[in-house]
């Protein structure tokens, strides 16, 4: 239950439905198969897979829901031979070429005649929304899959008033002082590991792992202008994370202090136990993101928000 990567959205104006609304709405547009002619379908799950039948799950003032995408996998190596061999066949049987706008009717049509035979591949993204403090934070660091959740969910409320989490101080320039301070804002930590990225036009990247960040040859490729692009970071012992220049945050992981206070929390069966964890992460998350936004110069709001 708990997320391993974050992308952070803000609601612009009050959230424009409530628990009974959102639920209806899920409902509405409940994940599906593809059919045997489809390329992909999208629709709303159970975030608590097998052990809930909810598609909204309540908790704490928090609310989670799952996004399901199905899709046929065709490879484009697949597509690709079947199109030659099809082309070469009539260019020999009627001596003449085949140009690009028949090149491309007839790889529509070799999609669909292999579509049927396709493998499917599912994929699940879970969000948490935090009505009452008007952010969406979604598991995923693909802005491509947060994107198509987010515009779901607008298409099944009508209306989703929300923009990417911005801040007021570039967050490379801020995890580079801290690296050459060798300090980060209070309850923030910094781990060892980080990329460091030249700023020129096709500049080298560094990958640093288990690295002292403070050592001279860090702080040499400082020095030169290089600047952090990405950090290992810990905050206040309850979580411990990646931070990029795009303010996402990838390899999440909370502390045993917190896994073991839902472990406290839960019953015997999974589905409370999910329940609790996603309580306690939702709890943590309300904590962490001003922490973040505050460390970067706070929250870039635009006027007339």
């Amino acid at each position: 239950m708990w997320f391993r990567n974050l992308l952070f959205y803000r609601f612009s104006q009050n959230v424009p439905f409530d628990e009974a609304a959102l639920l209806a709405a899920l409902e509405q547009r409940p994940a599906r198969p593809c059919a045997s002619q489809e390329t992909h379908t999208m629709g709303w799950t159970t975030p608590f897979g097998r052990h809930s039948e909810n598609l909204l799950q309540v908790a704490d003032g928090y609310w989670l829901v799952a996004l399901r995408k199905e899709e046929r996998i065709l490879p484009g190596s697949v597509i690709k031979d079947a199109l030659a061999e099809k082309v070469e066949e009539i260019e020999a049987r009627d001596a003449r070429k085949v140009y690009k706008k028949e090149r491309d009717t007839l790889k529509d049509e070799i999609v669909m005649s292999l579509l049927p035979r396709a493998f499917t591949r599912m994929q699940t993204t879970l969000a948490c929304i935090a009505p009452k403090e008007g952010w969406i934070a979604v598991d995923s660091s693909s802005n491509k899959r947060a994107e198509d959740l987010l515009n779901m969910l607008r298409e099944s409320t009508g209306s989703l008033p929300v923009r990417p989490l911005n801040v007021k101080m570039a967050p490379a320039a801020c995890m580079t002082d801290w690296v050459k301070q060798g300090s980060a804002p209070e309850g923030l930590v910094i781990g060892d590991e980080c990329e460091l990225r030249d700023t020129h036009e096709d500049g080298g990247v560094i990958r640093c792992k288990r690295q002292d960040l403070g050592s001279d040859e860090i702080q040499q490729h400082l020095t030169v202008g290089k600047q952090v692009s990405q950090l290992a970071l810990a905050w206040q012992e309850k979580v411990s994370l990646t931070l990029d220049d795009k303010i996402t945050v990838k390899r999440l992981r909370f502390e045993e202090l917190l896994r073991d206070e839902a472990d406290d929390q839960a019953g015997d069966d999974m589905a409370s136990q999910m329940d609790a964890s996603f309580i306690i992460m939702a709890r943590t998350l309300s904590e962490l993101l001003p922490a973040l936004t505050s460390a970067l110069g706070g929250e870039d709001i635009p006027q007339g928000v």
